[in-house]
């Protein structure tokens, strides 16, 4: 941890003053997020499409509306930390329906309906791989203490390394419930950002060539039930996002 302590030291030494990183920061996050699940935009092409509008004939124009809906997810997510707006259910449902805004759809189940592009409960079960995640009729219970127990913990957090360890918690654990019918993936990211920002810290940007072992260090960490699993994983790839950053900056 020491380590990513001096590199945020760094980090935040080299940024300081240059224009327009902290959008260039969102754009990168965009770009890996929405990659991780599937878009096959570039990063320069993620890049124009969110500064110019401009979009790429040869691409899925679902992947266009998940980076710009992505992007406005995460802009209404930083103004929430940078006010420090606690976390509640309802601003949860909030950044869910701006990530599934003009992708998500309504599913009909057996105990009703719900609508993803709305930010709503899942009504069904969910797999990812062979992970089938919490019965749906225990996710708003799930939920509720997961925001209790996170939120008294936001409060009590003071080192560095207890504060990357919160986002990278807050991160895991919602994803572990799984409560939305789409998009679960890309807001435990933004979740893990609302810390980090919270906390006037660099992002943490997954990168998309991480993907298969960022699989599989949440499965690792479930089926030991060791969180120390991810938590090895992330700072790793904190440490290596903050070294990728400070090489472009001159």
């Amino acid at each position: 941890m020491e380590n990513n302590e001096n590199l945020i030291k760094e980090y935040n030494k080299k940024t300081k003053g240059v224009i327009n990183y902290y959008k260039h920061t969102l754009f990168v996050s965009t770009f890996h997020s929405t990659s991780i699940e599937g878009s096959t935009l570039t990063e320069n092409q993620v890049i124009d499409l969110l500064d110019y509008g401009k979009t790429v004939a040869n691409k899925p124009f679902e992947h266009h509306l998940m980076v710009t809906d992505h992007y406005k997810a995460i802009i209404y997510t930083m103004n929430l930390a940078k006010n420090k707006t606690k976390l509640s259910v309802s601003e949860l449902q909030n950044i869910s329906a701006l990530i599934m805004q003009n992708t998500g759809k309504i599913v009909n189940t057996s105990l009703g309906s719900y609508d993803i592009s709305k930010g709503e409960f899942r009504k069904s079960g969910v797999f990812a791989g062979k992970r089938q995640f919490p019965d749906a009729k225990k996710v708003p219970e799930l939920i509720k203490n997961m925001l209790q127990s996170f939120n008294k913990e936001l409060n009590l957090v003071k080192s560095i390394e207890d504060k990357i360890k919160l986002s990278f918690k807050i991160h895991f654990d919602f994803v572990s419930i799984h409560p939305f019918g789409d998009g679960n993936g890309r807001v435990s990211r933004l979740l893990m950002n609302y810390v980090q920002n919270f906390f006037n810290l660099p992002l943490c940007v997954v990168s998309k060539n991480s993907r298969l072992k960022y699989i599989e260090a949440l499965e690792k960490t479930r089926k030991t039930e060791n969180i120390d699993v991810f938590y090895k994983f992330m700072f790793a790839e904190y440490s290596k996002f903050l070294k990728s950053e400070i090489k472009k900056i001159i």
